[in-house]
């Protein structure tokens, strides 16, 4: 099992923690699968609120411009054609979602799959507690430096253990994001430099992630053994 130091917020080594090989393990990277997980949540940012005029909407008249036959020019109805200029789009772009169905299971070995590759990295820290007594931005700037996080930064806390000064504290840092332990997604990680989480917020994503990979072992092996 890989082990990780576990810090305190001046930067200073506490104590270590073992992490299940389940989900930290080299071999859990899989970027074809990152990869789909940050497609998927990315499309459904996409807000396609995107439309285009038919000729229906667009505007002028309706009024058929010169008689059918005897003018020797090409026949016309109106002018919102779509063969003439400022006429209606024909099958252009209109409002639609860009969200698709994505299975629970992919998901969270994505979310394997981009812890392993952060700890692989050295990108992913864990610290004892991110509580800092008073709710201001300075102290809790500083600790970031302490840990070498100075540029885009991810911290992930407990629920159980989420006050009011951590919120406050870290909500007007730019580059820096707060998210709950059951909030995370790939693309989190993936976006910012590095990952902070604290010991709880970790050994919990942790426990499920390890019970996710447990049942799907299982569920392989009982149907290899049918087949």
């Amino acid at each position: 099992m890989p082990n990780v130091d576990v810090l305190n917020l001046s930067g200073e080594k506490v104590g270590s923690m073992e992490l299940a090989d389940a989900v930290f393990a080299p071999e859990q990277v899989n970027e074809a699968l990152l990869w789909e997980a940050v497609k998927h949540y990315r499309a459904s940012l996409r807000q396609g609120t995107h439309a285009t005029k038919n000729r229906r909407l667009v505007a002028g008249s309706g009024k058929k411009l010169w008689k059918q036959k005897g003018t020797g020019r090409a026949r016309i109805g109106s002018v919102r054609s779509p063969l003439w200029r400022h006429g209606g789009t024909v099958h252009g772009p209109q409002p639609r979602s860009y969200e698709y169905p994505f299975p629970r299971k992919k998901l969270l070995g994505a979310l394997r799959s981009a812890l392993a590759a952060k700890l692989a990295d050295g990108k992913l820290t864990v610290v004892d507690s991110l509580e800092i007594k008073e709710a201001k931005t300075k102290p809790y700037r500083e600790a970031l430096n302490k840990l070498d996080a100075k540029r885009t930064v991810l911290l992930v806390e407990s629920g159980k253990t989420l006050t009011q000064a951590l919120m406050l504290g870290t909500r007007n840092l730019e580059g820096v994001e707060l998210l709950l332990n059951n909030e995370v997604h790939p693309y989190d990680l993936l976006r910012y430099e590095r990952a902070i989480f604290s010991q709880a917020a970790i050994g919990q994503l942790t426990a499920a992630l390890e019970k996710s990979a447990v049942k799907r072992r299982s569920r392989q092996t009982a149907e290899k053994e049918a087949a």
